[in-house]
């Protein structure tokens, strides 16, 4: 795939279907000062993404930051627990898309939402995203962007419809209690919302000229979701008053276009949440598989993982679809989403911690690293100090999620006497790659 596709595999991610609700849950943290966390929590995944693309233009590995972590800290118990943490975010996420599209899809047509009717359409939806993966990266990454140009369209409308009857008072920013404080809360949370870029490093041995694209692709699609972002906000908060668009929490953009687009407001809003989810199960899918394949190669995960089997895909995608469509049918994971966020900043630290090991052989700048490595640390925090005022659950199931992968990456490598297969560095670099690449 090319620089668009590869684009467009991480802005689908991030836009997905949290960009229709998340704005009320802001707005009741953050109040008028949204917008401005939009623009910090740009500045502060730019922070890592900038060692993401230091690495990513130099290590050509489809396992993405675990192969960063390994060649930094080395095999071992920790990278071993923090590489199934990895893969089974992508698999967590997947089951919450999966719920999400349900959720918008069934009022939509019109259709009663009972057990079965969801059961069905989140199979449903999972089964198409698999068939369109066996297609290859090519038609992946084709379909993404198609998707992506509609999703952007319809929030474009949003934008343009709603930003000349913006009220500028409503959205001047302020540290007025109890905004002040809940606007650093609202950084921490929000930061979640751009994780998508490092979908591109996953991504890194199917992308064409991955030496100098994969950087470009983590810069653009930031750039393109903090736009985005920031000017969704601004329509949305300076459209409806603060009270009324914390009261309709759940679907706050689509109340805030009420204003200006009246009931087409709703109808725009679905559509948009559709596409939006359809383009994270295309964007996670296909990274989670991809995830799958390069653990398994380097000893991770059991060979199955990395065999080819129906249609000539990795088995790989087809466990990965497969928990996910378990995960959505049988469990409620509302909570867990908030448990994947921690682990998935955890993960950030490791590879700012990988860059730093790997400082000589990359290149990069050591006091912006440390910086980013105090920045994210801090961002770390304070989602647990709000997970443990807002929910205590929560903030224990993170640390549990934590110690079980810990047990059982310790009692899987006792009972597999596997280690991780760590492959030379200069392997992975990216002319080596392309030459092995051309060979017929």
């Amino acid at each position: 795939m090319g620089l668009l596709q590869a684009t467009s595999i991480a802005v689908g991610t991030m836009i997905g279907a949290s960009i229709f609700s998340i704005f009320g849950l802001g707005a009741r943290i953050a109040g008028h000062n949204l917008p401005l966390v939009f623009v910090i929590s740009g500045l502060v995944a730019l922070l890592v993404a900038w060692s993401y693309a230091r690495l990513g233009s130099r290590i050509i590995s489809n396992a993405g930051p675990i192969e960063f972590i390994l060649q930094g800290s080395g095999d071992g118990i920790l990278t071993g627990a923090l590489s199934i943490l990895f893969w089974l975010s992508y698999v967590v996420s997947l089951a919450l898309f999966a719920k999400g599209f349900a959720g918008y899809f069934l009022p939509l047509v019109h259709i009663d939402t009972t057990a079965f009717s969801t059961a069905a359409t989140e199979l449903g939806v999972m089964i198409a995203f698999v068939a369109l993966n066996l297609r290859g990266a090519r038609r992946v990454g084709s379909a993404e962007f198609a998707i992506v140009l509609v999703k952007l369209a319809i929030l474009a409308l949003f934008v343009a419809g709603g930003l000349w009857s913006v009220h500028l008072g409503w959205i001047e920013p302020t540290l007025q209690p109890p905004y002040g404080r809940g606007t650093i809360y609202a950084i921490a949370i929000f930061f979640l919302s751009y994780m998508g870029f490092g979908l591109v490093t996953n991504a890194s041995e199917d992308i064409r000229d991955a030496g100098r694209n994969v950087p470009r692709a983590i810069y653009l699609s930031i750039a393109v979701v903090s736009l985005v972002y920031i000017l969704v906000s601004v329509v949305a908060v300076g459209n409806l008053p603060l009270a009324e668009l914390v009261r309709a929490e759940d679907f706050a953009l689509a109340e805030a276009a009420r204003p200006f687009l009246g009931e087409t407001g709703y109808l725009l809003v679905s559509l948009g949440a559709l596409f939006s989810i359809a383009s994270a199960i295309n964007a996670t899918l296909y990274g989670g598989a991809n995830v799958a394949w390069a653990l398994a190669r380097d000893g991770e995960l059991p060979e199955l993982f990395e065999r080819k089997v129906w249609f000539r895909a990795p088995e790989g995608l087809y466990i990965t679809a497969g928990l996910s469509i378990a995960f959505a049918l049988l469990f409620n994971l509302n909570g867990i989403a908030s448990i994947t966020a921690a682990v998935l900043i955890v993960i950030y630290l490791f590879v700012l911690r990988a860059h730093l090991k790997l400082l000589g052989r990359v290149g990069g700048n050591r006091l912006l690293i440390r910086f980013a490595l105090l920045v994210v640390g801090l961002v770390f925090l304070t989602l647990l100090f709000y997970q443990w005022h807002s929910n205590r659950v929560a903030f224990w199931s993170t640390w549990g999620v934590f110690a079980a992968s810990l047990l059982i990456e310790t009692v899987y490598r006792l009972l597999s006497q596997r280690e991780f297969v760590i492959r030379d560095l200069d392997s992975l670099l990216p002319h080596l790659f392309h030459r092995r690449e051309r060979r017929p």
